[in-house]
């Protein structure tokens, strides 16, 4: 599986940004997507992710009605939609792919699959 990344960039805080991941590989079609974060000098966390097959999703606390995840499977695509950004939002961000459950990747550091990461910096 290849993840491929974009849409990070700069924006105000109160401002909105949307991250894709394309994904492709042969074997794909096994895999649930999400995303994680890594600010300077902090670990990775876990975002939000979704079913591939039922569109079901998880979300961090932090970005529970703030940030929505879908996915357009025709064009294997999983999509971040981040609104009312905050500065502590800044981070780079990483798309995955997993067989695992998504209700317990914010307990997981590893997946089997990352995409190369894209930044978003929220300004105050």
């Amino acid at each position: 599986v290849q993840l491929q990344a974009s849409g990070g960039g700069l924006v105000q805080a109160g401002g909105s940004l949307r991250l894709s991941c394309a994904a492709s590989g042969r074997t794909f079609g096994t895999y649930d997507m999400g995303w994680f974060r890594q600010a300077p000098g902090k670990e990775r966390e876990f975002v939000a992710a979704i079913r591939w097959s039922s569109g079901g999703t998880s979300y961090a606390d932090s970005v529970k009605g703030r940030f929505t995840i879908s996915r357009d499977k025709a064009e294997n695509t999983v999509y971040l939609q981040m609104n009312s950004l905050k500065p502590e939002d800044t981070a780079v961000y990483y798309c995955a792919a997993d067989p695992r459950k998504i209700s317990t990747w914010s307990s997981l550091a590893i997946m089997n699959y990352w995409g190369q990461g894209t930044q978003v910096t929220v300004s105050s």
